[in-house]
């Protein structure tokens, strides 16, 4: 065998187990089907900003582990990820906090906001038994319709009421002025980007990239002793029991000939007839400026469009509902019978992981396999 292990795909939990597997003098070969590192993480130049090409990645976690591992590989900016919302040209705070219940209702202490809401909550008797009721529930009605409904069922492709409660169980409630969307101790966003990170990861690691694994399989299989798969669970046993579902998003991307184009790095477009779920405003990732402390002069857009994910497409959530969840399963016991493949990351385990959970969780899948 020319190698220990065989890693498909150069995403997080690829890089990460490689990384470790080489610190522990295993002979490691990473390969991916896309023509760069990084997976959904990758970061590239444009007009001086680092693009997130795949969609906005900021990094949160409490895990202390993780993020001491990461430092060996980045320096952090201190990017807060403070969300704006507009509702047909109305700007609200994100997540919902003493300055959205002030611009709403005109409420200026938390105890008048507190009231309002539990006003607002008594149209739902009982149990919440769906998206809207659930979200009614945590904040009221003037809220859900103007900073949850649309947006919610754009990015689902389907009626609040048809979702199920549990989506939104842990949405955020200040009745302070606090405007950080995380409750993590750690965040920000790598300086000189995600693939970098990766690439320090990488680094003295054998990489191809272009090489779909699926189409050599046996050849590859050939060549290590183990493979560690982080693609989707369902292409590997070639889609024998059907497909599982995902939501798929779609960017359209804008070079701007201007400094400044909504003042911050996310807005919700939280109205229906929006085509559009987020407008991402890159450069505010690293607060407007280059490597070097300049102002850029230009900016780099990104429109979202939420929708339903068809082969071909890439896949970004699990659409984790019961009927998918019984198919994974299925594949699930498949994949515990092929002996030497590992199934990894969150299209190998048909996951909606953070980007720390992806990393705690290839730390932890390295440890069992190569010893603490």
């Amino acid at each position: 065998m020319l190698y220990d292990y065989l890693i498909v795909g150069a995403g997080l939990f690829g890089a990460v187990f490689a990384q470790q597997a080489k610190e522990k003098g295993k002979k490691v070969l990473v390969i991916d089907r896309r023509d760069h590192i990084a997976g959904n993480v990758y970061t590239k130049k444009v007009e001086g900003i680092n693009f997130h090409q795949y969609g906005a990645h900021i990094f949160h976690t409490n895990n202390h582990e993780v993020w001491n591992y990461l430092q060996a590989f980045t320096v952090f900016n201190r990017f807060t990820n403070s969300p704006v919302a507009n509702y047909k040209g109305e700007l609200y705070s994100l997540p919902f906090n003493m300055y959205t219940f002030n611009k709403m209702w005109g409420v200026v202490t938390p105890e008048e906001a507190a009231a309002k809401i539990e006003e607002q909550k008594k149209e739902v008797k009982g149990e919440p038994k769906n998206l809207e009721e659930q979200a009614i529930s945590l904040v009221g009605r003037d809220i859900y319709e103007k900073l949850i409904k649309g947006y919610t069922e754009k990015q689902w492709g389907r009626d609040c009421k048809d979702l199920p409660a549990f989506i939104i169980k842990r949405l955020p409630v200040r009745l302070t002025f606090d405007n950080n969307y995380f409750n993590a101790l750690y965040q920000g966003i790598p300086i000189g980007g995600y693939t970098k990170m990766v690439e320090n990861m990488l680094e003295g690691i054998e990489v191809r990239l272009g090489e779909d694994y699926l189409e050599k399989k046996a050849e590859y299989d050939g060549m290590a002793e183990r493979v560690i798969y982080t693609g989707p669970i369902d292409a590997y046993f070639n889609y024998c029991l059907g497909n599982l579902e995902y939501r798929s998003v779609r960017f359209e991307n804008e070079v701007l000939d201007m400094p400044n184009f909504q003042g911050n790095a996310a807005v919700n477009y939280t109205d229906r007839e929006t085509p559009w779920t987020r407008i991402i405003e890159h450069k505010w990732f690293e607060f407007g400026k280059d490597e070097d402390g300049n102002n850029l002069p230009k900016t780099v857009i990104s429109r979202e469009f939420s929708s339903e994910w068809k082969p071909g497409d890439e896949p970004y959530y699990p659409v984790n509902d019961e009927k998918n969840g019984e198919l994974y399963k299925k594949y699930k016991e498949m994949a515990n019978k092929e002996k030497n493949v590992i199934f990894g990351g969150r299209l190998g385990e048909y996951k909606y992981y953070d980007m720390d959970a992806v990393i705690a969780s290839a730390l932890e899948c390295a440890k069992k396999e190569l010893g603490g």
